[in-house]
């Protein structure tokens, strides 16, 4: 039986955003000596991509970017399949003067993972965080990095630089997950119990394991 149009047209606007995210890490990746240093993006439990946040939706209504969350395999080799999540409010001043934004976040440890799987978390107030480094062979320097759960980057008109998102909301986005894999599953059901990741996913899973390098124990 055939989709609905209204659920073919979100399933495709899905299918969009796990491209965009594709091509977001590896435009990232492959800018020189601008590109999340290879040491932090190694030892991440997840990655989060969420393309082009409008700042018209968040001057509107609050939610102002959608994008998806891949975290490691069991074992830590390998990736995962993809969580929709939402960023919604917080402080976003980094966007005044642009039409969207491109935000990367690594989850660094077992206690980000933790606020990721939850229904919703508050960066900056219940996980920690930091503005990431940039540069292929820059390393965390500081104690706040280091003992950061998320270090989070931006990307404006090409200019791409670590940013500060204290105080914005982190959800789960339900209905690219239904999207994605035909029901509600939160983003502790995905981790907790991976489904096959969607074909659509694809790109977005290929691209992640072309910059990663196996990670260690």
């Amino acid at each position: 039986m055939g989709l609905t149009p209204l659920v073919a047209a979100e399933k495709s606007k899905t299918n969009e955003r796990l491209d965009d995210s594709a091509s977001l890490f590896s435009e990232v990746m492959d800018t020189p000596d601008k590109s999340i240093p290879q040491g932090l993006l190694d030892k991440a439990h997840c990655v989060v991509l969420v393309p082009s946040m409008k700042k018209g939706a968040f001057v509107l209504g609050g939610k102002y970017g959608r994008g998806f969350a891949v975290c490691r395999g069991k074992g830590g080799e390998g990736w995962g399949p993809p969580s929709a999540v939402r960023i919604e409010g917080g402080s976003v001043g980094f966007q005044i003067g642009f039409s969207s934004t491109d935000v990367i976040l690594l989850i660094m440890n077992d206690r980000g993972m933790k606020h990721l799987a939850s229904s919703k978390f508050t960066i900056g107030a219940e996980a920690t965080a930091a503005a990431g480094p940039v540069g292929r062979d820059a390393t965390a320097q500081t104690d706040a990095m280091m003992r950061a759960e998320i270090l989070s980057w931006s990307r404006s008109r090409g200019a791409f630089a670590g940013v500060s998102l204290d105080g914005a909301t982190l959800r789960n986005d339900l209905d690219d997950n239904k999207a994605m894999y035909g029901e509600r599953i939160t983003c502790k059901e995905i981790l907790e119990n991976p489904p096959k990741p969607p074909e659509s996913a694809a790109k977005l899973l290929s691209v992640l394991t072309k910059y990663s390098s196996r990670r260690t124990q």
